[in-house]
Parts: structure tokens; C-alpha cells; sequence
């Protein structure tokens, strides 16, 4: 399926960026990214899922080709600002929203402040507590205060990769070099505003996501890898108990990156929880 670049302009005057797929005449989709990723981290997803859906995914500020911003604005309410935004740019009515990580954090509490606006929701590998204990969420405070911002050359970008992500299919490695990292003249750096995205990651508190949770008000799916160090079974069940809406499920053989290290059983799970939104009576 072919796809668009496109730019709007947020309320606080940034330029952003989303890819779009499909016909106006489809499901509205819109994908959320994770903490470094961008928008075509979906591209597997949006192949395997083919015509009937019309698809937006952002590249969520200081990501991708959107532009950076003040590193005390990278944080959940603005993230829900910028996606209010671009429902607005796009005259959406309901649609349906999946989220990875920091982009789930973000969908979860769209729904939350904007109750009635959303068909269905997927959530993959974060819940409440993900970015405050854990395993994970030491994982990746260790990654932000370390993670270099040049590298000399293409290989040297390509080795961090490759120890970063030690299960990383050579398909999602060639995409994290091609739409997150650019040559710079001097080396190789990154597309996103890693310095800034690492200082807000690190100094701000992430917002508690149990009150979103508990407000979901549309069929919500969370996903989560079954070697997650990020958001444990034991979360899973706890949401469940605390909101009929909710159905879960684990992956095999997928850390928190499930798109990246199952691609085809996630696509799987994503197209099948569209085709029963599709199917029920409720969805218009």
C-alpha cells in the first residue's frame, strides 16, 4: 500500500508529521510510536493489514520529521494535545488507536480526557507502573543516560543497534537506521532529539495510568511480550479485574518490542481485533 508525508501545525505552533495510508473511505486507524521510534515503525503492520482502513501514523514530537520542542514539553499531556490536534487536522470522528510503549502511555490517556472518541484501542507492552518500577523501567533510564549522540560512521550505528536489541530481525534494523538515524557531515546521529527526550525521560515523573484504565470505555486489547521486562502478567491481570473492556494477551518468544520480534503474530492480533470491532453493531 502506498503512503503519504504529511505536515500540520499543533496549537503551539510545532510542525508535525504523519504518514498516511490508504482512502478516506476505510477504518480510521492512528498509530502511536514508541520513546525513539517514528512512524513507519508500523509499516509491517499497515502491509498486512491492506485495503478497507484508512491509516495515520505520527511522528510524535521530536521524533521522525517532526520538529523538536523544550524538553519539559516531552510528556504525556502535550503528547495528548498533539494527537487532539491532528484528530482535528483530519476531521476524524471515532477511530480506532494503538499505541507502543510511550505511545500506549499516550493513547490510554486520549482516552481517558476524551471519553466517546474511540471505537476500539490497542496497547502494546505498557501499563500502569511500567515506567516507574521494574526491570524495564531501569532498562530504560540505563539506555537514555547512555545512549551515544554521534556515531563515526554507518557500522559503528548499525553495532549499536545490533547490541541494543540482540533479537532484532535485520528488516527492523535496517528501518531503525533508515527513519531514526541520518548522516550528520561529521558521523552518524540521530533523527530525534535524543538528548532532550532523555533529559525529560529522565527528570519528569510518567503520569499514572490507572485512572485511564479504569475509565476505558471502548473494547481496549493490551499486548504484551511474554519476555517483557516491561509490563509484567501480574499488571495484566490486575487491569482486567478493574475494567470489563480490557482483554489481554502474551506473546511468545517477544520482549517489549512485540511488533519488532513477532511481527506477523502482532499483525495477526491487530487484524483480528479490527475485524471484530468491524463486525460489532456498536461500531459507526
Amino acid at each position: 500500500m502506498a503512503s503519504d508525508s504529511c505536515f500540520f501545525t499543533n496549537r503551539s505552533g510545532l510542525r508535525l508529521h504523519f504518514v498516511h495510508w490508504g482512502d478516506s473511505s476505510g477504518v480510521p486507524l492512528v498509530l502511536l510510536h514508541g520513546l525513539r521510534a517514528y512512524a513507519q515503525t508500523w509499516e509491517s503492520l499497515v502491509q498486512s493489514l491492506g485495503t478497507g482502513y484508512c491509516i495515520y501514523a505520527l511522528d510524535q514530537r521530536g521524533r521522525g520529521l517532526s520538529d523538536w520542542a523544550a524538553p519539559e514539553t516531552y510528556h504525556t499531556q502535550s503528547y495528548v494535545e498533539d494527537l487532539e490536534d491532528l484528530v482535528a487536522h483530519l476531521g476524524l470522528g471515532r477511530f480506532v488507536l494503538l499505541g507502543h510503549s510511550l505511545g500506549g502511555a499516550n493513547a490510554l490517556e486520549y482516552a481517558r480526557q476524551n471519553p466517546g472518541r474511540l471505537m476500539g484501542l490497542m496497547i502494546e507492552d505498557i501499563g500502569p507502573g511500567s515506567s516507574t518500577q521494574g526491570d524495564g523501567a531501569a532498562r530504560i533510564r540505563r539506555e537514555m543516560s547512555q545512549t551515544p549522540l554521534q556515531f563515526g560512521n554507518w557500522e559503528l550505528a548499525r553495532a549499536f543497534w545490533q547490541a541494543s536489541r540482540p533479537g532484532l530481525s535485520e528488516q527492523g534494523l535496517a528501518s531503525r537506521l533508515a527513519h531514526s538515524m541520518k548522516d550528520s557531515g561529521t558521523g552518524v546521529t540521530w533523527r530525534h532529539d535524543q538528548q532532550g527526550i532523555a533529559k525529560a525521560r529522565l527528570s519528569i515523573e510518567p503520569t499514572d495510568l490507572w485512572p485511564a484504565v479504569r475509565a476505558l470505555d471502548c473494547p481496549t486489547l493490551f499486548i504484551r511480550g511474554g519476555r517483557s521486562d516491561f509490563l509484567p502478567a501480574a499488571t495484566l491481570e490486575a487491569m482486567t479485574a478493574c475494567n470489563p473492556h480490557i482483554r489481554t494477551v502474551e506473546v511468545a518468544d517477544a520482549s517489549h518490542y512485540v511488533h519488532d520480534d513477532q511481527g506477523e503474530v502482532f499483525n495477526g492480533l491487530v487484524a483480528g481485533f479490527l475485524k471484530g470491532l468491524c463486525e460489532s453493531p456498536r461500531v459507526s
